[in-house]
């Protein structure tokens, strides 16, 4: 047997013995056997470099190191799912569902909601292309070097064209546990808890260390089933089992919502018995003929639901309330607490939100507390233990000044906001907003590098952000600071000049300007010098803008001050234009029609076709009536495509659409 031939055998025998060790649990070989076959392999590959493959089981061992993620755009939106906390909620889902397909019956598939990294795989002819993170739900980080690390993961599976699955990549307790006890021994900070080792274990860019961090991972979502004829998500499960993926045995198939809910308050029970952490239950409809049907909002499908477990709760002490001020000047009152442990991580601050919330629960400084993570998320005062006062507690007293520049307070709607746009508190949460992912992306700018930076007076203004290079080496005496991470910090920033519009007018803070409202305002004015002649009346013309909206972004361009800023930022080198697909294209066929999409389309999810066709002038609605212009329908349209052949309404296949799109 030549060398090729015997690194192809070693290649099947090693996949192999990792698919019966790790998804299986049913080794055939020893360890010491594994290790020898491995050993073998990697000498193999050393003498003949030509013929390694970046899938080779060699490469689970991790050693790739990256300079930084590659974006990968999801070929199919990663929707979230919508969020279920009482029985009342999962009644209603079901309801929602037997109103939607009009159906008596209708099976579900319970599964438990793992407390990891949302992760997609892509497999082209049998091969692992890459695998992804959820990122926005549009463009996830390619992190394909860690996914080879996770030994239940395969590399190959024995299909054809395109296979893409969805799952969760988790840490399991044990392996925490082992983790902490060997990072204490060291003298390391210990890991908070299983989901954020994982999280950061798959964003290390040198994969020797996911490899060390012993991650698994569970498949709950065959995107692209129905291509394979599979009609249920219980029948699409089994058929990833038979490819080689690893699917969670906890889940059940339920032929009512009762047993559902039965499912829930067993694993309630179980919930701490598990090697894993779970925050809930997922709840599918079984037959992936109804998804259509059924449909989506703009981030959740229709057909699932994820209840949430009641979130732990711990008793610790209120020791102080402290003030923060935000970008717009919000006042937030913080509760400063007894650090404790809650739901895995470690808590010494949590938001009050304002005056109204502390009043209704008559919370002291002094209190001994309730604390829980909502959603298990975010850190939360629930109210006092009031039989343990002892008569020294504090009543809480509004501030009526801002503590940071001492302006008097104004009163909007129970908010206390500081009137000074120029505040210097104000100035630090901007710049933290103005850097952030969702914003200009600015890596490296977080919000303890932006307090340093404008403590020193390196940064007072965004605009100074891209000036930092004329104090680097006043940077490199500070503490923290090394060559490499400001070299980093700097390339960042440079990349960050070229952003699209949409982030430059989502990080300037303008007061009611979300995400969704500056992609709105960039795709119609397509330059930022357009957008400040805009008049509030024009403004309000285009759709989901109101008064309010249109005064506040009127009011923000009238200010001389934000206009010399956004001048500067011009002659800085900072684009001001939108680079995305441009809107308002009168020539395009859907310029100022209605549009309603109804079957599976094959290319397309919903939202991105939704996304496509407004960024062309359409707009996009969910029923078809007698105003509709066009109907786009993919497999397995139904009741929507009918309704238009008998009102006589223009329809177009996904073929035809794609056809008409490309030509313009």
């Amino acid at each position: 047997m030549n060398p090729f031939e015997r690194i192809q055998q070693l290649t099947e025998i090693l996949n192999r013995l990792n698919y019966e060790y790790y998804v299986l649990d049913q080794p055939t070989a020893t360890d010491q056997e594994y290790d020898a076959l491995l050993r073998e392999l990697i000498e193999l590959e050393q003498r003949f470099p030509e013929w390694q493959s970046p899938l080779s089981p060699t490469q689970r061992v991790g050693g790739q190191v990256l300079d930084s993620f590659a974006k990968i755009t999801h070929k199919r939106m990663m929707l979230s799912l919508a969020n279920g906390f009482e029985r009342d909620d999962v009644l209603s889902f079901d309801r929602r569902v037997h109103e939607g397909v009009n159906a008596k019956a209708i099976r579900y598939t319970a599964e438990l909601k793992i407390d990891g990294l949302a992760m997609s795989l892509l497999y082209r002819d049998g091969n692992l292309v890459y695998g992804a993170t959820r990122g926005d739900g549009t463009i996830g980080e390619d992190v394909t070097h860690n996914i080879l690390t996770i030994r239940s993961i395969p590399t190959h599976i024995d299909v054809m064209g395109e296979v893409e699955v969805r799952g969760e990549v988790f840490m399991s307790k044990a392996t925490l546990k082992q983790l902490n006890e060997t990072r204490e021994r060291n003298g390391e900070p210990l890991l908070a808890n299983a989901r954020n080792a994982a999280a950061g274990s798959i964003r290390q860019l040198d994969s020797k260390i996911a490899a060390g961090r012993k991650l698994d991972a569970y498949w709950y979502y065959f995107v692209n089933a129905s291509e394979f004829g599979l009609q249920s998500h219980g029948e699409s499960l089994l058929f990833l089992e038979k490819l080689g993926f690893k699917t969670n045995p906890e889940r059940r198939m339920c032929a009512s919502i009762d047993e559902v809910l039965s499912y829930i308050e067993e694993y309630g029970r179980k919930r701490p018995q598990l090697n894993y952490d779970i925050d809930g239950i997922v709840i599918k409809v079984d037959d992936m003929r109804l998804y259509d049907q059924l449909g989506y909002t703009a981030k959740t499908p229709r057909w699932a639901l994820a209840y949430k477990y009641p979130p732990e709760q711990v008793v610790t002490r209120l020791e102080d309330i402290i003030f923060t001020i935000g970008r717009t000047g919000k006042i937030t009152p913080n509760a400063v607490l007894t650090p404790v442990r809650v739901a895995g991580s470690l808590v010494s601050r949590a938001t009050l939100h304002n005056r109204d919330f502390i009043l209704a629960r008559d919370l002291r400084i002094g209190d001994d507390v309730y604390l829980r993570k909502a959603g298990d998320v975010i850190p939360e005062v629930v109210g006092p233990l009031k039989e343990r006062r002892k008569g020294d507690e504090r009543p809480f007293m509004m501030i009526e000044h801002c503590p940071m520049c001492q302006s008097d307070l104004i009163d909007v709607e129970a908010i206390a906001y500081c009137p000074n746009p120029h505040c210097e508190a104000r100035h630090i949460e901007g710049l933290i907003h103005f850097a952030k992912k969702d914003a200009m992306d600015i890596e490296g700018l977080g919000e303890k590098i932006v307090e340093q930076l404008f403590n020193q007076g390196f940064v007072r203004h965004i605009t100074d952000i891209y000036k930092l290079k004329e104090r680097q080496s006043d940077m490199l005496e500070l503490d923290g600071f090394s060559h490499k991470s400001v070299n980093s910090l700097f390339l960042a920033i440079d990349k960050s000049r070229n952003n699209s519009l949409e982030r430059l007018l989502f990080g300037l803070g303008i007061k009611e300007v979300g995400e969704k409202t500056a992609k709105t305002l960039a795709r119609h004015y397509e330059h930022i010098d357009n957008l400040i002649k805009a008049t509030s009346e024009e403004l309000q013309t285009i759709t989901d803008i109101g008064p309010i909206v249109a005064a506040s972004i009127e009011k923000y361009f009238h200010d001389d001050k934000n206009i010399e800023q956004i001048n500067e930022l011009r002659t800085l080198g900072v684009n001001l234009s939108y680079s995305g697909q441009k809107s308002r294209d009168t020539s395009s066929p859907f310029y100022g029609k209605i549009v309603v999409l109804t079957g599976t389309l094959a290319h397309f999810t919903r939202p991105q076709a939704t996304t496509m066709l407004e960024s062309l002038g359409a707009k996009v609605t969910g029923s078809v009536s007698a105003k509709t212009d066009y109907v786009v329908y993919g497999a397995d349209a139904g009741s929507k495509l009918e309704k238009a052949a008998q009102l006589g309404i223009a329809t177009l296949s996904e073929s035809e659409f794609e056809n008409l799109i490309t030509d313009d």
